[in-house]
């Protein structure tokens, strides 16, 4: 058997998805074109890829991300037309925000469903991603004039399961501040290993607990069934978190940011806050996400801001991938925050990326667009407490005291912040929890018609 994956916009999640089930499914093809110009790749990938995806009588499946306008190239190539198609959704047009209702183009959402129509089978991350999507399709299509398909909603509905994104974690143990690792082995049974850690009951890996939901799956299928009540496998018996620390004044000159290269950045948050113990040091919050309007940095930094003009201690790292716009609150905040900023700007290194998540107290989404969340799934497991808009995917992951409606909720949360950061459950979004359904997802017995 012999699975093709093809990635239009090899990128960011997408392309640790591919790159995973690329290194853990045997007898794989990739086919991708870079993370650029993304309304591009969604308009004309298929054509690039009816040229470029290479011929072979062993191809059984292919699987795509959504960003492929699956039905141009099963047209475009009859041969791989014939294969059992998955399309996997990362996120959906549908319900992707625009600035602008006007700025809405009709053909990206009308392109994703009419891959779901010649998809054998269309996975989705979230089952908020899924129900956003199908619930918005008799909506969407009004948008013809006339002579309107009917029920495709109920034709499409059928081929949808929900699949949530495997993560995989790494040891982040040696990246972590002492009172983490010490509330791990409280709490979870981490045990020290000399200057490793490991747990104990947990297969292959160090598992957090206690805050992340978790679905239950058919063993049958090796799906999700997405459901209106999830499960949450919070550990009971959780010790309250310790008491709020010490407010200090945040030094002005401990700030790394301040004559850094741009080109190489500087990265010495531990350096910085070895010499300070944590019960001292004010709150380090961090921000983890793409610097784009859909992730709402406005409501962010107003409330950091807000933050500062009371004269409340905390330091702030704000990460993630910039592209060609940027919003410009982000050299407004950059200019008011100061020397509370620990760190500012994408950080490529993977290990100083999970090492600046390990020495953060707070991890905050102000999002307008989530349809599954990687990088707060991620801060989670580095031990962070995540505060989260009570909409999107979140409700579906996270349980209530998580999540906040409005930003004042959130200024007060950050506000009123006496306690410690828990430790999150993050155990069933891996690759060891969700390889097995990827596995029986795309080794599934080829058509009869090949």
């Amino acid at each position: 058997m012999s699975v093709l994956l093809i990635e239009p916009f090899y990128g960011g999640s997408h392309k640790q998805l591919m790159d995973l089930l690329q290194e853990e499914l045997q007898d794989c093809v990739l086919c991708t074109l870079p993370a650029k110009k993304w309304h591009w790749k969604a308009r004309t990938s298929a054509l690039y890829f009816m040229q470029t995806v290479p011929t072979s009588s062993n191809y059984r499946i292919l699987f795509a991300s959504s960003v492929l306008n699956l039905a141009e190239l099963a047209a475009l190539r009859p041969d791989l037309g014939k294969l059992k198609k998955v399309l996997y959704f990362h996120e959906n047009q549908l319900a992707y925000p625009v600035q602008k209702c006007q700025e809405r183009d009709f053909q990206y959402g009308y392109n994703q469903i009419l891959s779901c129509l010649v998809a054998d089978v269309v996975v989705f991350n979230s089952a908020f991603n899924m129900e956003s999507f199908l619930k918005s399709i008799g909506k969407f299509m009004k948008l013809i004039p006339d002579h309107r398909p009917k029920d495709l909603e109920k034709i499409i509905r059928p081929k949808c399961q929900v699949l949530y994104f495997p993560v995989r974690f790494p040891d982040v143990s040696r990246f972590m501040p002492e009172h983490k690792l010490a509330h791990l082995e409280k709490v979870i049974g981490v045990k020290r290993n000399g200057d490793s850690y490991q747990s104990e009951g947990l297969p292959g890996q160090q598992e957090s607990r206690a805050v992340m939901k978790t679905s239950d799956a058919h063993p049958e299928s090796g799906l999700c069934e997405p459901q209106p009540g999830l499960c949450t496998t919070q550990h009971e018996g959780l010790p309250s978190p310790p008491a709020a620390p010490v407010q200090a004044e945040a030094p002005e000159s401990t700030n790394p940011y301040q004559g850094e290269d741009k080109q190489r950045l500087t990265f010495n948050l531990s350096n910085i806050l070895s010499g300070l113990d944590y019960q001292q040091r004010p709150l380090h919050i961090a921000w983890p996400h793409r610097w784009e309007h859909d992730k709402d940095p406005e409501t962010f930094f107003k409330v950091l801001m807000k933050l500062k003009e009371q004269d409340l201690p905390f330091y702030v790292s704000v990460l993630g991938e910039t592209f060609s716009e940027i919003p410009d609150i982000f050299s407004e905040a950059r200019k008011v925050l100061g020397s509370s900023v620990l760190h500012w700007g994408y950080l490529p290194s993977k290990d100083d990326y999970f090492r600046a998540l390990c020495t953060a107290d707070v991890v905050i989404s102000t999002a307008k667009h989530e349809f599954f969340g990687v990088a707060m799934i991620e801060a989670v497991h580095c031990g962070c407490y995540p505060l989260c808009p009570k909409a999107l995917v979140y409700p579906e992951i996270l349980p209530a005291e998580y999540l906040y409606s409005t930003p004042e909720q959130l200024f007060k949360r950050l506000q009123n912040f006496c306690k410690r950061p828990d430790i999150g459950e993050t155990a069933g979004f891996s690759w060891a929890a969700l390889g097995s359904k990827f596995r029986s997802l795309l080794a599934a017995e080829p058509r009869e018609d090949l």
